[in-house]
């Protein structure tokens, strides 16, 4: 709001135009006090007024305050509503994270300096050491990997989770929805409507898993070797090469880089013999790392304590999140790109278990490239359910509806905050209409 502000002001005669008549002119000197928590903005205006038969212009300076944003804070601003990720079709190939321009223009340069006989320069992890700054994170990424397995275990004796028997469809609420959208077999004769089981603790954190390897730098998996090393998840194992250390699940941790010529390692070092401790170790402190058995070991929670166990949760899932994508930004991660195989190293396996499009051409091997943080640890999206009490959502409403991670449906179902990043794709702002109103909204 423009104020004028006090002012003392100073008169001078002048003649007029014509030279006949003298005229006044007013001067306004402001006198302003401006804080430093306010915005100062100022506006000249020009008045003329006559006095008596005299002429008087007048200059006037108006101000405004208003409250000085701080700009060391900066608050992320969300959109109202956001899409949930395209669906990618199973006859293709999954997209490169990376843009192959990058990956083309690193690939040259890696040639010419081979042919030139340079060493590849590597920086940690890259050349098998440790980075010393993401150990602290990888420790807060798997104590908060258990705290969610046990979060999610005792959340499901309460809220009621299903999973449709024909596709990997889940939901969260007192009954299955209505939406016809199942792809699974024989859906033609369901009208593609989905056949709802009470799902487990595997529909909420799908599980992805991979080799763990004792030196990720050493010999690759090959497809006759691929019983001789555990499958752990995929999360467990990115943190023992991140520098946790698990007695059972052992890793080799250098002292010296490796060194590589192109894509071929000259020197990896001495040769290390891998020991297995864990054909002969008491499993039992592993089992806190996997979701097998989980919903048996945590019995159900007291009603009282479910909001309180559905927000730790909450942070937990987080956590695991933000942790891993920290991690993934410096371990290397790899995923097949026609697949949900997930490899944790600087290369992938050689196993041939890969069935997906066109794998005759490729021998069942794998198409490797870089992983994302969904492959890793994905949301699995599912319907927002806003009463789960109450009737099931429909296909008509199709549109309304918003999604939400299945882990963030289900603890805000049990009493937890939404964070603020999940509120768009859920679209808590859109009023859903009824049945008979769906076709009058524009």
């Amino acid at each position: 709001m423009l104020q004028q502000w006090p002012s003392t002001s100073s008169t001078l005669w002048t003649l007029s135009q014509g030279g006949s008549c003298p005229s006044l002119m007013e001067h306004k000197w402001l006198h302003l006090s401006v804080l430093r928590s306010y915005t100062l903005g100022l506006k000249l205006e020009n008045e003329q007024s006559k006095v008596f038969g005299r002429q008087i212009k007048r200059t006037c300076l108006c101000a405004s305050q208003r409250p000085r944003q701080d700009s060391s804070v900066k608050k992320k601003a969300f959109p109202q509503n956001v899409d949930l990720p395209p669906i990618l079709p199973k006859k293709k190939k999954k997209p490169y994270p990376v843009p192959l321009k990058k990956i083309l223009r690193e690939s040259r340069m890696n040639k010419k300096l081979a042919q030139m006989g340079i060493e590849k320069p590597l920086e940690p992890p890259k050349n098998g050491l440790l980075v010393p700054g993401l150990i602290p994170a990888a420790y807060d990424v798997l104590d908060a990997w258990k705290v969610l397995i046990k979060g999610v275990a005792q959340l499901l004796h309460v809220v009621p989770v299903y999973g449709c028997s024909k596709c990997p469809e889940v939901h969260v609420a007192e009954t299955g929805h209505k939406i016809q959208d199942c792809l699974g077999s024989a859906n033609a004769k369901r009208n593609s409507s989905h056949s709802w089981v009470r799902g487990s603790i595997n529909d909420v954190l799908l599980p992805v898993e991979s080799y763990h390897l004792y030196d990720p730098f050493g010999r690759r998996v090959k497809h006759e070797t691929r019983f001789d090393y555990d499958r752990i998840p995929a999360v467990v194992e990115l943190c023992i090469q991140a520098g946790v250390e698990i007695p059972e699940y052992p890793s080799r941790r250098r002292t010296k880089p490796i060194r590589m010529i192109g894509k071929k390692v000259f020197d990896r070092g001495e040769s290390v013999e891998e020991p297995r401790p864990w054909r002969s170790a008491d499993l039992s402190a592993l089992v806190d790392f996997d979701t097998h058995g989980a919903c048996e070991r945590f019995p159900p929670p007291l009603l009282s304590e479910v909001p309180r166990i559905a927000q730790e949760t909450m942070d937990a899932y987080q956590t695991v999140r933000s942790g891993v994508q920290r991690l993934m930004k410096k371990y290397t991660v790899k995923a097949c790109g026609y697949c949900s195989e997930v490899h944790v190293g600087p290369w992938g396996h050689n196993a041939k278990l890969c069935g997906e499009f066109k794998h005759q051409w490729r021998d069942g091997k794998h198409g490797w490239q870089d992983a994302t943080l969904d492959e890793v640890f994905p949301p699995n999206y599912v319907w927002h359910v806003r009463d789960p009490k109450g009737p099931p959502l429909t296909s008509a409403l199709k549109s309304y509806y918003g999604k939400a991670p299945v882990v963030v449906e289900l603890c805000m179902q049990a009493g937890a905050q939404i964070p603020e990043i999940y509120k768009p794709m859920m679209r808590l702002d859109v009023i859903i209409p009824e049945s008979d109103e769906a076709r009058l909204v524009a």
